[in-house]
């Protein structure tokens, strides 16, 4: 304790930066060199959905259709579905999760909607990225219904 208030008299912070999320999202299909286009972000844990994560760092969330018709993020439309995976050889997108654990549980809507969906598949509207404390690294495809 008593450093703690020598190093805040002489101007030196004592407090940690919050912990941050890193994220990775593989676009729904290959470009024309086979290779699946790539965006990157960082957000603090625990303190945004992965919609607005997206959506602050301009990365595309909708299908066509979910451009026009989505709902704005209140969970009731089902079009910002992504999926969180590993990214295998840099081509392959699998359905091995990749940071799952870094995410909140699916919630009554998600399961609603994503019933007969794979567990990996998640509403972005629905999703928090990190809980204050953990760190790490999340794979996400966009649009995985797109995939084939």
């Amino acid at each position: 304790m008593q450093w703690s208030n020598e190093a805040s008299q002489q101007g030196i912070s004592t407090t940690k930066p919050p912990p941050e999320i890193e994220l990775e999202f593989f676009g729904p299909k290959p470009g024309s060199d086979g290779t699946y286009p790539r965006d990157k972000a960082k957000a603090v844990s625990g303190e945004k959905l992965l919609r607005s994560i997206m959506q602050d760092s301009k990365i595309e969330l909708y299908a066509t259709y979910g451009k026009v018709m989505n709902c704005g993020g209140g969970g009731s439309c089902g079009t910002c579905i992504v999926e969180a995976s590993q990214l295998q050889c840099y081509l392959i997108i699998s359905s091995i999760l990749d940071g799952r654990e870094l995410l909140n549980e699916r919630t009554d809507t998600e399961n609603k909607y994503l019933k007969k969906k794979p567990e990996s598949w998640r509403l972005a509207c629905q999703t928090i990225v990190g809980n204050k404390e953990n760190s790490g690294k999340v794979v996400v495809q966009r649009i995985p219904q797109w995939k084939k």
